[in-house]
């Protein structure tokens, strides 16, 4: 008898799925949907403390801003939110997030294209941003785009670090 061992795991299954449902699904990026976008936020596992609305409110009061939601199916599965700087010739890339279901649609590096070419047409110098060392596939994308570490700020356990990057435009 012979047996053929399945090369395939379960989750491998699921994945292939998502692939094949993917090709036919469109990703909708709208902007200024704060309340959306904040849904999404609280629901991002690697979030440790979400911000209240009041935080958004208050870093996005005065500056000029970007609110981007990612949408499948109407449903908000991702967010890209940042505000000028106070020397006025930056951008700030604040936060951003896509709910775990829908990584590896690509859907990160759609928000961070429209952010870019929108950071572009009103004028500013660069993107600049900090993540966590712990967070790695954020870390790849911007250095694909282009973004240099500028510095870290050291926290600790390590994987708490804060990594500054920057991107000229």
């Amino acid at each position: 008898m012979i047996v053929i061992k399945n090369r395939f795991s379960f989750f491998d299954f699921i994945l292939i799925l998502n692939l094949l449902f993917m090709k036919n699904t469109e990703i909708i990026i709208k902007e200024d949907c704060i309340d959306d976008a904040i849904n999404v936020s609280q629901k991002i596992p690697e979030f440790d403390n979400t911000y209240a609305k009041s935080e958004y409110e208050s870093r996005l009061n005065n500056d000029k801003h970007l609110i981007l939601t990612a949408y499948i199916d109407n449903k908000p599965v991702g967010f890209k939110i940042g505000y000028e700087t106070t020397s006025k010739q930056n951008f700030y890339s604040w936060m951003g997030g896509v709910l775990p279901k829908y990584r590896g649609w690509e859907i990160a590096e759609k928000l961070y294209r429209y952010q870019e070419h929108w950071v572009k047409q009103v004028g500013y110098c660069g993107i600049l941003l900090k993540t966590r060392s712990k967070h790695k596939a954020i870390i790849k994308l911007l250095q694909k785009h282009g973004f240099i570490q500028m510095g870290i700020i050291p926290h600790n356990p390590d994987e708490e670090t804060r990594i500054i990057l920057e991107k000229k435009l």
